[in-house]
């Protein structure tokens, strides 16, 4: 965050003799500006001075994520600060927006494009989606104007992923995924689980087999800091395989990685353009497996077609990597129950810790009030 500050705010530089007040004469740094709205959010929110009304182009990535619910008073926010003083007085609502009340920045000198007899120019706002929605009520929200709409197509995969399927019974899922990412000697792999817990689980289940590369997980659950820093490591390749929740299919890019395996099926044609996503960028070569239940074949081809894909080719696992993991997948199984039993027990006690020491404090209260 203080690097993007020191970009996006640029303060005057101090003379001798000369005073300047530092919470008011700054300067906004950038005339385009490309960014997540989750990040976007964060400067707005506690970034003092910052503001887009002197942007030349804003450009917003994952758009439809701002445009859902979650979102929508961020989305207000966000038109707002767009606006000059001329065009609408926002003081107020800045105030109620950042921690740090109505800072304003002046604008920078150098080249106005006007529009209309104004000084000012005129924003330009390029937003940007794998899946952008088409619905006229939720684009309207975006306060367009003269909107250009460019696209690949309904849904485009890249050209040079390799889509796979694989069909097993649920009971033996991670069975066959120790098998696959041992198939793949440590490539660079995403696992897709379908939920938070689910990450965890999956991920604890893998470790119990002793696979001969790194494995770790990358959820909700986790703080921030430990998941950049996992992150971080993932991209220098210290880590082979992240275990991830559908958190990881937004605004990520990892350089080569090789295979993304969604562990259960995606409900959504949308989440499998996202988490297909992450491999073959670029122009790189990728593969996307997915795990199937018998019951879900039916369901999985009809979602290719909407990706606009005929065929999925069938991965079948090598007899000896299977036969290999599976002398040892009942003692794994039996040493994830062991850990997740010691999980539970360790919450518990905690959470007891915490409840006996809420309720020591609020003895103390009431002793000193007698």
């Amino acid at each position: 965050m203080s690097d993007e500050i020191a970009q996006l705010i640029k303060r005057p530089e101090l003379e001798a003799g000369v005073w300047y007040d530092p919470e008011k004469e700054l300067e906004s740094g950038v005339d385009i500006l490309v960014a997540t709205p989750g990040k976007l959010m964060d400067h707005i929110n506690t970034t003092k001075g910052f503001t887009l009304e002197h942007l030349q182009f804003l450009v917003v990535d994952e758009i439809d994520k701002l445009l859902g619910e979650e979102y929508q008073d961020f989305l207000h926010a966000v038109l707002q600060l767009t606006r000059s003083d001329e065009e609408h007085q926002f003081s107020h609502m800045r105030a109620s927006q950042s921690l740090f009340g109505p800072l304003r920045t002046i604008r920078r000198s150098g080249n106005e494009r006007g529009f209309k007899g104004k000084s000012s120019p005129r924003l330009v706002k390029m937003i940007l989606s794998a899946t952008l929605t088409q619905s006229p009520s939720k684009l309207s929200k975006l306060d367009l104007h003269h909107p250009l709409f460019l696209t690949t197509g309904r849904y485009k995969l890249p050209d040079k992923l390799q889509l796979f399927k694989l069909t097993c019974e649920v009971k033996c899922r991670p069975l066959y995924l120790a098998a696959l990412l041992h198939e793949l000697k440590g490539e660079q792999s995403i696992v897709f689980a379908k939920s938070k817990d689910s990450t965890h689980e999956l991920c604890t289940m893998l470790n119990c087999f002793d696979l001969p590369f790194k494995i770790k997980e990358y959820s909700a659950f986790q703080p921030q800091s430990l998941r950049s820093k996992t992150l971080e490591k993932f991209r220098e390749g210290k880590i082979q395989v992240l275990i991830a929740s559908d958190a990881m299919t937004r605004g990520m890019d990892v350089a080569g990685v090789r295979n993304v395996i969604n562990y259960a099926m995606p409900f959504h044609v949308r989440t499998y353009i996202h988490r297909a996503g992450r491999t073959a960028r670029a122009g790189n070569s990728g593969h996307c497996f997915t795990f199937l239940a018998r019951n879900q074949v039916v369901e999985f081809k009809k979602l290719l077609k909407e990706a606009d894909k005929d065929s999925c080719s069938v991965h079948n696992v090598p007899e000896d990597i299977f036969e290999k993991l599976s002398s040892v997948y009942d003692s794994a199984n039996q040493k994830y129950k062991e850990c997740m039993q010691q999980e539970k027990f360790k919450k518990r006690r905690q959470m007891n810790f915490q409840s006996s020491r809420a309720s020591e404090g609020s003895m103390k209260i009431s002793q000193e009030m007698e």
